[in-house]
């Protein structure tokens, strides 16, 4: 074989690479092209957030000054895919309180599970903290809710979801949900009693959701 014909042959090889390599390249554009118009088709909703209602069983300060909060209480959030053909994957969903921007509880874990097209999730999980020391201007504002009989707080959850499209399942994308709970601890007959010294309270509160 001559110089020549070893040449023509390294360029038909380098030819047929480049050639491979379109080709796949092409078929991924194709691929992500279908998947992004299927996508922008069947618009994905966020999932849709509820808290029904908080049960207290403690919520004290103490300390000198009083800047030690314990809390707990367990809550009723639900969640709605209002999707017609697109399921969420819940991997991963913490639950805690926040009072004025300053977070009062420890992060509770929702174990993960996966929503249906226009299914309805419900969980009760316990949110708690145990002497959770609070900023003194925190503090003193707490102290002012506390003589006025009612507390704002803010239910949280933060998490990854994932969106399943037929056989399709996206990569994981964050999740935060923001669900105002007031609690009228000065009025008792704003709740029901459920056990020692133990409040349920009705809320009803639609949640502000982000992904």
């Amino acid at each position: 074989m001559t110089s020549k014909d070893c040449g023509s042959h390294t360029h038909s090889r380098r030819k047929l690479i480049r050639r491979i390599i379109w080709s796949i390249i092409f078929i991924l554009f194709v691929i992500f092209l279908t998947i992004l118009l299927i996508w922008a088709i069947l618009q994905p909703s966020k999932p849709r957030f509820l808290l029904q209602d908080a049960t207290v069983y403690a919520f004290n300060v103490s300390g000198n000054p009083p800047n030690l909060l314990t809390s707990n209480f367990q809550i009723t959030l639900s969640s709605r895919n209002p999707n017609d053909k697109i399921g969420v994957y819940y991997d991963r969903l913490d639950v805690y309180a926040t009072y004025r921007s300053q977070q009062i509880t420890f992060r509770t874990s929702i174990p993960p599970t996966y929503q249906g097209h226009k299914e309805v999730n419900i969980w009760s999980p316990f949110v708690y903290g145990t002497s959770v020391p609070v900023a003194p201007f925190n503090a003193v504002g707490l102290d002012n809710d506390q003589d006025n009989g009612a507390v704002m707080l803010i239910i949280r959850a933060e998490g990854r979801v994932r969106w399943k499209v037929g056989t399709f399942i996206t990569g994981k994308y964050h999740l935060y949900v923001r669900c105002p709970a007031y609690i009228n601890f000065g009025n008792k007959a704003a709740g029901v009693i459920v056990g020692d010294n133990a409040v349920k309270y009705t809320l009803t509160n639609s949640c502000s959701v982000s992904v």
